[in-house]
């Protein structure tokens, strides 16, 4: 089931940022990322002292966090079957995070996700990220809603 999530996933491999979820289930989700150490981004953030940008931080724990969870109860919800060609078109539509540590060029991170809500088609979530020593990263509120665009890959 989890694999089937993964592979309805919109993004492509430079900007996808799930590489496993460990639970999944109505009320949450916990899954993983280890950041690329050549990943595009550190070339430039910052030149010779490479730090993950904060707005990749948003996107592995809006992925996780949000999207992952949002397909899960969009397929649970209702009666439509996604397939992987089909493509899904996420759209975030508030954050609220607070960073408490850098991430690093290939560190492991884990994302807990927790639902506050999903009614309307919009899905809000209390979303943390800890690094391997179950310290934490940062954390938030994340609302968005998952559109499925009709189109296919």
């Amino acid at each position: 089931m989890y694999k089937n999530i993964l592979n309805l996933l919109p993004y492509k491999s430079s900007f996808r940022f799930v590489d496993h979820i460990s639970s999944l289930d109505m009320d949450g989700v916990v899954g993983e990322y280890t950041l690329k150490e050549d990943a595009f981004f550190y070339e430039d953030h910052f030149a010779g002292n490479p730090v993950t940008p904060g707005v990749i931080v948003t996107e592995i724990m809006a992925q996780i966090g949000l999207v992952v969870l949002g397909i899960f109860l969009i397929l649970h919800e209702s009666d439509v079957n996604f397939t992987d060609d089909e493509l899904m078109f996420p759209l975030l539509t508030s954050t609220d995070v607070s960073f408490y540590k850098m991430v690093l060029p290939g560190q492991r991170v884990i994302v807990k996700s927790q639902k506050q809500y999903f009614r309307f088609g919009k899905l809000k979530c209390y979303v943390e990220m800890l690094d391997t020593n179950n310290e934490l990263i940062a954390k938030g509120m994340f609302s968005g809603i998952i559109k499925n665009t009709g189109f296919k890959k």
